[in-house]
């Protein structure tokens, strides 16, 4: 059409032609150069807005009031490909919150650019660079009086760090990123003020293992060396340690950990790959006997609450344990032993009655096994005992839920403050306002003093540790909170609105119940329980033996296996495969073939105890698996005690009798004193090799001959007497025949006296009791064709 509409008008020129393109060329000049222009700045466009982050590395005070001055100092880091210009750090006060959500909102997002960040104080209190080269850190740091902050009414403010600059890209004054965080606003002290208790748990993994040296000090021997680096200085433990002398806490400790070091203190040996062990250093004993005399000054004064001995796993023994007969059993003694290991070591007498399941999820089971030890208080947390009323506030912590139980309810929000990667200075000050923030909050909800719980983590690291001890110290000094002890909180007057159901079992959540221990754990454990029952037994000194195999049991049901499943399957694999060779250090030594010369002869057995403590309680049974053939003293078996002094041997004899020629299996076995069986069997072959046939011929034709002649002379006296009595007449004859009745006998008896006489014969001697060896004997097994004594 266009073409068409060309040809029907008037003809151009070509030098108009050529003017009329020209223009158009310097027409789309200045559309062509902004397309281009545009395509060159869509990349700058595309990057995002907050190209720069912001570390807010300190806030001091935490929760400033109306004389202080707040200080916050910081980082910023250009992670963008352009310089930024004209650039300032500025400090922004949000809106003040008025629910734990919207704390919880912010701490999700901290960063977020999109988020209500408030206006800026103004150019006084912000730090400038002339410019941001990409990559390079800057340090800041604003200071501000507290009463320039423009704060109202009391409560919990947003508060942002802030970088706004300009780029050639963006050649503008603008935000580019932001670290957000809260600033709790108490000007005064609060008419109601929270009552906080705060746990502050001294719990590490398990270290010793069952083994012990064979001295009199029965020096204990660990799995490594790790704990030695723990209460270390600079170490975990050692900054718990320190921390908490200086904070209003209630101490929740693991006795084990107790144990542990108090082991170390006084000589330990640490267990190498080959199965060897070596001495633990001297440097290391002096840590632990350091570290325990700063304990022992720390709780000085506070309350103390031992946790059953190795932190056992409550929700590991409800879903699966109890299925496995005598699990609970171990629970008691891990509460019985607990207390005493405390008194002992620290010299304080701790609380016994609060049970800690893990993360404090709790469901019906979980209850029940908690409490079935003694403890009547179960610490719960509010994101597993939900509330279901609707509440606009957070209830007291004391929950009564039925048989004279209480739940102590942590608050979620604030026990989960310090969990994750502290280790930046950023995070860690985040955590503080979070944690700061949400007590604040949860204060101001109601007029009514309410008592709150913290339970952190069971392990906090080094860096968690100092957050927690900076949050803690700002609340106890802070106007809003004051300290409690965890006894008290649990004795605290209940929110009759507060909710008492007990989650279902099905609630539980599926990513802690993937990480308990298995039944076979348990089923193991109960194997090992098994055979130390029947080892100790026949200890005279069983306490060498019970003690370190029974807190040993109870660290294999331990929290701290949780997420190490096979270190745990190892541990417990090594106290089972210790009890067994310490069992087997007392054992009957193997038989060769032994050959009966005769009728009846003397079999020892000899019993090794290679323990260096007696053992007795014993009985050695000999059976012979062919009684007609060869009986053990008359008939089929016969048992004898036993009683063997340490590192000796015993030879056990028995009495033996032979019918007929042939080899006989007999079978040697211990058993304790109630019957059960104890090591394995020793079984050897018994030949008889002088009851010939030749013999028995030459035995039964004496005995034939003998008989036959008495026989003979018996019939020639009655001969004799008959004819006497015929030539001497009737009545000299009845005379005789009532003098000779019973001489049958007599000539009997003179008969036996006979030289030769095979009477004289009857039965070999009989050998005299031995004597019995209590003497040390070798453990080789006897040679073959040994000859027993007669």
């Amino acid at each position: 059409m266009a073409d068409a509409a060309e040809i029907q008008g008037p003809s151009a020129s070509p030098a108009r032609r050529r003017l009329r393109r020209a223009g158009a060329l310097l027409a789309g000049a200045p559309l062509l150069a902004g397309l281009l222009q545009l395509t060159a700045t869509e990349p700058a466009q595309a990057a995002p807005a907050d190209s720069v982050s912001v570390a807010l590395d300190s806030l001091t005070p935490s929760a400033p009031t109306e004389d202080d001055t707040l200080t916050v100092s910081g980082t910023v880091i250009n992670n963008g490909r352009q310089t930024v210009t004209g650039a300032h750090v500025g400090l922004r006060v949000g809106p003040l919150l008025n629910t734990r959500s919207a704390v919880d909102g912010i701490a999700q997002h901290p960063d977020d650019l999109r988020g209500g960040t408030g206006d800026e104080l103004g150019e006084k209190y912000t730090e400038k660079f002339s410019k941001l080269v990409p990559g390079v850190a800057e340090h800041f740091s604003i200071s501000v009086p507290a009463d320039e902050l423009n704060l109202g009414k009391d409560g919990v403010y947003s508060f942002g760090v802030s970088l706004s600059g300009k780029t050639s890209a963006q050649p503008w004054d603008q935000m580019l990123g932001i670290e957000r965080t809260f600033l709790p606003w108490q000007s005064s002290e609060a008419d109601t003020k929270s009552r906080t208790a705060v746990m502050w748990p001294l719990i590490s993994s398990v270290h010793m293992t069952a083994r012990t040296g064979a001295g009199a000090r029965q020096t204990p021997v660990f799995q490594d060396d790790e704990l030695a680096k723990e209460i270390a200085p600079g170490g975990r433990l050692a900054q718990m340690m320190d921390l908490g002398r200086d904070l209003d806490v209630t101490w929740v400790i693991d006795p084990d950990l107790l144990a542990a070091v108090d082991a170390m203190a006084n000589g330990y040996r640490v267990q190498q790959s080959d199965g060897s062990t070596k001495a633990g250093s001297r440097e290391n004993q002096d840590l632990a006997k350091q570290w325990l005399a700063g304990l022992q000054q720390a709780v000085t004064g506070k309350e103390v609450v031992a946790l059953p001995f190795a932190d056992p796993d409550l929700a590991s023994l409800a879903h699966t344990g109890t299925s496995v007969t005598g699990s609970l059993s171990h629970l008691k003694d891990a509460t019985d032993v607990a207390a005493l290991t405390v008194k002992t070591v620290l010299h304080v007498t701790p609380t016994t009655d609060f049970a800690w399941p893990v993360e404090g999820a709790v469901d019906p089971s979980i209850i029940k096994v908690a409490t079935s030890a003694g403890a009547d208080r179960v610490i719960a947390r509010s994101d597993s005992l939900r509330e279901s009323s609707g509440l606009s506030y957070t209830p007291s912590a004391a929950r009564p839920i039925g048989g004279g139980t209480t739940a102590v309810v942590a608050d979620a929000r604030m026990s989960t403050a310090f969990e994750g990667d502290l280790t930046k200075a950023d995070t860690s000050t985040l955590a503080v306002q979070q944690f700061l923030a949400q007590s604040l909050e949860a204060n101001v909800q109601k007029d009514e003093q309410r008592t709150v719980v913290v339970a952190p983590q069971r392990m906090p690291t080094a860096s968690q540790a100092q957050a927690m001890a900076t949050a803690v110290k700002a609340l106890q000094d802070g106007n809003w909170s004051q300290p409690e002890t965890l006894t008290a909180a649990a004795k605290a007057k209940p929110d009759p609105d507060a909710t008492t159901r007990i989650p279902s079992t099905s609630a539980y959540p599926s990513s802690l119940r993937k990480q308990e221990l298995p039944r076979s754990a348990f089923e193991q454990i109960a194997d090992t329980q098994d055979k130390l029952d029947n080892f100790e037994v026949i200890l005279t000194d069983q306490s060498r033996v019970v003690t370190p195999f029974g807190r040993a049991i109870n660290r294999g049901m331990s929290t701290s296996w949780r997420g190490q499943a096979a270190k745990a399957d190892g541990f417990r694999a090594d106290v089972l495969s210790y009890l067994d060779n310490l069992g087997g250090q007392v054992k009957l030594i193997d038989k060769s073939e032994t050959k009966l010369s005769g009728r009846s002869a003397t079999i020892p057995v000899t019993v090794q105890n290679n323990l260096v403590q007696p053992v007795g309680h014993l009985y050695l049974r000999l059976s012979s698996t062919q009684p007609t053939r060869l009986k053990i003293a008359g008939k089929a078996y016969d048992e004898q005690p036993v009683e063997v002094s340490g590192g000796h041997s015993q030879s056990v004899k028995f009495t033996t009798s032979a019918n007929a020629n042939g080899r006989a299996t007999v079978l040697a076995q211990l058993y304790t004193e109630d019957g059960q069986e104890y090591g394995d069997p020793v079984s050897f072959d018994v030949k008889v090799t002088e009851v010939t046939p030749t013999v028995m011929l030459v035995i039964g034709g004496g005995v034939l001959l003998l008989v036959l002649a008495g026989f003979r002379m018996y019939t020639q006296r009655k001969r004799a007497a008959a004819r006497q009595a015929e030539e001497e007449g009737p009545d000299e004859a009845e005379a005789d025949s009532g003098d000779d009745s019973g001489n049958p006998d007599d000539a009997g008896d003179r008969l036996s006296e006979e030289p030769g006489s095979p009477a004289g014969a009857a039965g070999p001697d009989q050998p005299g009791d031995p004597a019995p060896d209590t003497a040390p004997e070798s453990a080789d097994p006897s040679g073959t064709g040994e000859r027993v004594d007669r």
